[in-house]
């Protein structure tokens, strides 16, 4: 069975979408709502569903943005208010689409295309996204890292890269620390150094990154070395010379 992720601001809007869907393709399962961009990359990310019906305009990230961070996982159909002159961007970009409020005539094309996409694996969207936001006179945000999937004890967890105090690396894994649980991955550093957004999580040292958000000071050792402090813990983390520049206010 087919499944979807709808995902609009408007709980109106996402109830209509969804008995018209139910209507014109009765086996595709709504598997869940999203309220906005953040909500349905991580719905997404649960569920894992075939389509995600994104409304462009979002409160935080937008349908875009909630689309790169997406990228590949699912079959992107975008849900949008905009006039006819932006609807011709999305045809030159070969996106499924539809306008609000979704005819029904409209949607059974729409569900024809997907029903014959079902067999390929979703498109890559790379520089279309960014082509359809200067066409739309939006700014699309690069795809940072939003989930962690990570080992605590025997289990596998999925971690919200937001809840992530600090990670740091040893020779062969990575210690995810939030506020509940220490967890594990094999990705070090140096890589997830790229896939982080910069202006979060601050690189102190060459094994180590830290939630901007969770430092609660930073202090000095009886070698001089500054020792940043996470608020809520007991954990002191080293800063290296490289890095000393980021607390030189502190």
């Amino acid at each position: 069975m087919p499944t979807a992720l709808i995902a609009d601001d408007e709980r109106l809007m996402r109830d209509q979408l969804r008995l018209r869907l139910a209507q014109v393709w009765p086996e595709l399962d709504i598997v869940a709502e999203a309220r906005n961009g953040d909500e349905a990359i991580a719905l997404t990310a649960e569920h894992r569903p075939d389509f995600v019906f994104l409304d462009i305009r979002m409160p935080g990230k937008s349908g875009l943005d909630a689309a790169q961070a997406i990228g590949s996982a699912s079959h992107i159909v975008f849900v949008t208010a905009y006039d006819q002159y932006a609807i011709d961007a999305f045809e030159r970009g070969a996106i499924d689409y539809l306008l609000k409020p979704a005819e029904q005539e409209r949607l059974r094309l729409t569900v024809a295309r997907l029903k014959a996409r079902l067999a390929l694996p979703p498109a890559p969207l790379g520089d279309m996204l960014t082509q359809l936001a200067q066409q739309l006179g939006l700014a699309a945000k690069p795809a940072y890292l939003q989930w962690i999937q990570a080992s605590v004890g025997q289990e596998l967890r999925l971690i919200a890269v937001s809840e992530v105090l600090f990670f740091q690396s040893d020779d062969k894994y990575t210690r995810v620390q939030t506020m509940r649980v220490e967890a594990l991955i094999r990705k070090p550093v140096r890589e997830l150094v790229a896939e982080l957004d910069p202006a979060r999580f601050w690189q102190i040292h060459r094994s180590t990154l830290v939630n901007a958000d969770a430092i609660d000071g930073v202090t000095r050792d009886l070698r001089g070395r500054q020792l940043v402090l996470i608020k809520g813990r007991t954990d002191k983390l080293e800063v290296s010379r490289s890095f000393v520049h980021l607390f030189k206010q502190m």
